[in-house]
């Protein structure tokens, strides 16, 4: 088996960076009137600001596909030319179409020559799943090279007329046609962008280089429910009703099609089962804590930060607080994306050191997986 190396890391981010104050102007008001959650949600996820694909006016700037494919262009140079690539594997939640898959969208706007393609579709381990596959590719000899991503364009799914065939219903139910928190609640968590990754079966000859010593991908579907979902409803015993047994009627009314999340699931789960897969890969590869140099947990909001510092820590794996590296509060919840660009915020301003140790840390709600990578600066 050989050694892996990310080489290269990149980002794309839209636009200017959008402020609190600016979110509702762009997104619009459902049913004209201003979120009463907004401030509180903005309170616990401690985002300062993000950046959304869309004008002041809410319309769209860029596609998933163009800034996936933005950001794996900024990989490439004279030195080494995109038409060395051999391998591209995308990770999103938030494809522009369902067919083609997204990554065949992103080689296409690259139009460079025949690449092995994988896409991975999912929540956020859909970017570290990405990593993975090109990770292992060249671990196991079938390619020298790859590329993956992890990028999202949300913003569009969350605007406001999204929700007026569903507001439009309730009136005619109710006089307060309020859209359910569940779906309020990612308007104010969620953003957009891409970034991706290089990797290689030998190192930077100049400069630093990250070895990707191991990745760990584990889903707890078996015996936790959906707790975030799009493109179909929950019903009361916890199932979900998928929108291809829906009338397009009932996609409307209900709003079907945008990001929901069933908070109370979350605050349960998603901390304990995170960190109890943490405990066993300390177990299992050995990790000298007091070594560790980074911790990069993708949080999805700063509410869970000291959640996850008690849990690990009553489980006896403590990482220590200054040894915690976020940029949530600047660059936004990004999804699949969002572990990517803490990587590249290291790497590219010239944080690390060689002989440094790294692990990332990516929760996923839709149904509770997470990955894990351990990374070694060489």
């Amino acid at each position: 088996m050989k050694e892996v190396y990310i080489t290269r890391l990149s980002k794309f981010l839209p636009n200017e960076p959008v402020g609190n104050d600016e979110m509702e102007s762009i997104l619009g008001l459902v049913d004209g009137k201003p979120s009463r959650a907004r401030l509180r949600i903005l309170g616990n996820n401690k985002i300062k600001t993000r950046y959304y694909s869309l004008d002041k006016d809410g319309k769209s700037t860029h596609s998933n596909a163009e800034m996936t494919a933005t950001a794996v262009n900024n990989l490439f140079d004279d030195k080494f030319p995109l038409s060395q690539l051999q391998l591209l594997a995308c990770g999103t939640t938030s494809p522009d179409q369902m067919l083609p898959n997204h990554a065949a969208m992103v080689h296409g706007l690259l139009k460079c020559q025949p690449v092995e393609l994988i896409a991975a579709t999912g929540a956020c381990a859909a970017g570290m799943q990405a990593f993975k596959y090109a990770w292992m590719s060249i671990k196991c000899g079938n390619t020298r090279n790859a590329v993956s991503s992890g990028s999202e364009k949300f913003s569009s799914w969350m605007l406001a007329e999204k929700f007026e065939p569903e507001t439009e219903n309730l009136k005619q139910l109710e006089d307060n046609p309020i859209i359910a928190f569940e779906k309020d609640f990612l308007r104010w968590m969620l953003s957009d962008g891409a970034s991706a990754a290089l990797f290689q079966d030998k190192p930077n000859e100049e400069g630093l280089s990250l070895r990707v010593d191991w990745v760990e991908i584990a889903s707890y579907a078996h015996e936790l429910e959906t707790c975030m979902y799009a493109g179909s409803i929950k019903n009361e015993d916890g199932s979900t009703k998928g929108w291809i047994d829906m009338t397009p009627d009932e996609w409307a009314q209900h709003s079907v099609f945008s990001f929901k999340q069933d908070t109370r699931l979350l605050g349960k789960n998603i901390v304990p089962s995170g960190a109890k897969m943490w405990k066993e890969l300390v177990e299992r590869y050995n990790i000298d804590l007091d070594k560790l140099d980074y911790f990069l947990p993708h949080l999805s909001s700063e509410f869970f930060r000291f959640k996850i510092d008690e849990e690990i820590t009553r489980l006896g794996v403590p990482i220590p607080q200054e040894k915690w590296f976020t940029n949530l509060t600047k660059v936004g919840n990004v999804g699949t994306a969002s572990p990517y660009l803490m990587l590249e915020e290291l790497l590219n301003n010239d944080m690390l050191k060689k002989g440094q140790t790294i692990v990332m840390m990516v929760p996923e709600s839709a149904r509770f997986s997470y990955a894990y990578a351990h990374i070694t600066v060489v």
